[in-house]
């Protein structure tokens, strides 16, 4: 059975290309998409003050690497274009009387117009503008009470010192490649077990596998290690586009990351098998392996922090392997833990990759025995 597995799998040439290539092909695209860092934003500047104070603060915006201004606007109406194009995301506009306020001690407002289609990246983009303007009305502040108190009466003022562990620079692809490399061995496992038994019933084999001595077990460990072995050699292929393409560092061990993964695609590949045998068709195995992947991916906390759903979501996600294995890859990558850290999960992806295999077995059993 395991010749046969991989004599089938490997014979085809397109499917080498599928096995082997598409993933690398799948870690680049998206790994260059999955990011949240917001960098250039188109900016529109509407200076109604044309002051030296207002220039001042335009400058602050020019300089920053977040922002590049792409238009001065002379009216609402083109402002308003630029939004609704979306050629602008953010517009800075200062009003009348910016510089007066200023000199009388006054709050000087300034406003922001923001996109808000894209309510995450606006919100990053408001972020930015504040680390811009605080620092600017602060330093004003001070000049005028040190003109006022002397050069040598200068207030005190708290300096925060941020120290970023396992992610110094902040860098959100580090946060996601690793959930990239999980998202697309994930999918190459399940697609390929998923045809597994359903092809042998449409083609006609499995009358003639079930007159042979095979038992159950063996049956299913016949359908499942050779796409496990198929699946290792995906997870050091990408797991090495990962960290040479994007540089995102390993700090743990790669034994552990290589048994980790192990455990994880055994128990991805039993529901692969579990799929296999209760579908009657190829393509009804294809659609549910999407049914069951793409909702796994979602609760996974790959893009949306499980701390941030509903209880009843959080309690459904402790079925999910794709949580557990996440934790793991960003653990290892990010953080350098080890075993006596990441047992919890390992623990869970053995249990219920016993469980799903057992249930292969027996739905195996009952439906050709």
């Amino acid at each position: 059975m395991l010749v046969k597995e991989f004599i089938q799998t490997l014979r085809d040439p397109r499917m080498r290309v599928v096995t082997f290539v598409i993933p690398v092909f799948q870690v680049l695209v998206i790994g260059y998409a999955v990011t949240t860092d917001v960098k250039h934003v188109p900016t529109a500047i509407y200076d109604l003050d044309r002051s030296v104070a207002s220039r001042d603060l335009i400058s602050r915006f020019a300089a920053s690497i977040y922002f590049d201004v792409i238009e001065y606007v002379e009216d609402d109406r083109r402002m308003q274009e630029l939004i609704d194009r979306g050629d602008a995301v953010a517009v800075l506009r200062i009003n009348r009387g910016f510089a007066e306020d200023l000199e009388a001690g006054r709050v000087a407002s300034v406003q922001l117009v923001l996109d808000g289609t894209d309510s995450n990246t606006a919100g990053i983009v408001l972020g930015y503008a504040s680390r811009i303007t605080t620092p600017y009305g602060r330093n004003i502040l001070i000049d005028r009470f040190t003109q006022l108190q002397g050069a040598f009466n200068k207030p005190g003022r708290p300096e925060l010192r941020v120290r970023a562990w396992f992610n110094e620079n902040l860098e959100s692809r580090n946060y996601y490649v690793p959930g990239v490399i999980m998202i697309v061995v994930s999918l190459a496992a399940l697609l390929l077990t998923s045809m597994a038994v359903v092809r042998e019933k449409e083609i006609g084999t499995m009358e003639q596998i079930m007159v042979t001595p095979i038992r159950p077990m063996e049956f299913v460990l016949g359908k499942t290690v050779p796409f496990a072995i198929i699946g290792m050699v995906d997870v050091i292929i990408v797991t090495t586009v990962g960290t040479l393409w994007f540089e995102v560092p390993i700090r743990g061990s790669l034994a552990l990351l290589l048994a980790s993964s192990a455990l994880y695609l055994t128990t991805m590949l039993g529901f692969g098998l579990l799929i296999s045998t209760i579908s009657q068709t190829q393509q009804q195995a294809m659609m549910s392996t999407f049914f069951f992947f793409f909702p796994a991916m979602l609760l996974s906390g790959f893009a949306f922090p499980i701390a941030n759903m509903p209880p009843v979501i959080q309690w459904l996600t402790l079925l999910n392997p794709l949580r557990y294995f996440l934790t793991v890859l960003r653990g290892i990558f990010l953080k350098g833990v080890g075993f006596e850290i990441l047992w919890p999960q390992l623990a869970a992806l053995a249990a219920m990759g016993i469980v799903v295999l057992w249930w292969v077995s027996i739905r195996f059993r009952k439906t050709y025995a």
